[in-house]
């Protein structure tokens, strides 16, 4: 019969394997409505381009979200006690953040839902934005292997 204090760091692990699964999920389906926009060029404001950009941008946040209020805030509650977890995610915790900043404003930029007519720079902003979100996967990547005892 397993105690209390033995079955605490097993659900505490769970869930952080939940965790990372959920970012995972919400990452896929982000660089699956990414790579679906990007090959919409040219840009057009039509009803199909107002839509895939919204569906994107919601997408988008529930990423970020996913790392920020699931992931993130799980390791500085405390519930994280594996000291390497920590470390990594402290070390790159700053550069996660500044991602969100870049993050937050393309959604502001361009989320639909009244303002989808002004394209002319979403080829660039799209272009920018692949870049922010390959060094953030980098980075989620470290702490993902980080978790499973491996070195990224």
């Amino acid at each position: 019969m397993m105690t209390s204090t033995q079955s605490a760091p097993v659900e505490r692990r769970t869930g952080s394997f939940e965790k990372l699964h959920t970012l995972l999920e919400t990452r896929n389906a982000t660089l699956t409505l990414f790579s679906q926009l990007a090959g919409m060029r040219p840009f057009n404001p039509d009803k199909e381009m107002q839509r895939t950009i919204q569906e994107f941008c919601e997408a988008l946040v529930d990423y970020t979200a996913s790392a920020h209020f699931q992931l993130y805030r799980f390791i500085e509650e405390d519930a994280e006690r594996r000291t390497e977890v920590r470390k990594v995610a402290e070390k790159i915790y700053p550069e996660i953040s500044a991602s969100t900043r870049f993050i937050l404003d393309f959604n502001e930029k361009y989320d639909c839902e009244d303002h989808c007519d002004n394209l002319a720079n979403l080829e660039q902003d799209l272009s920018k934005l692949g870049e922010v979100l390959a060094d953030r996967i980098t980075l989620e990547d470290q702490i993902i292997s980080s978790y499973s005892g491996q070195r990224a």
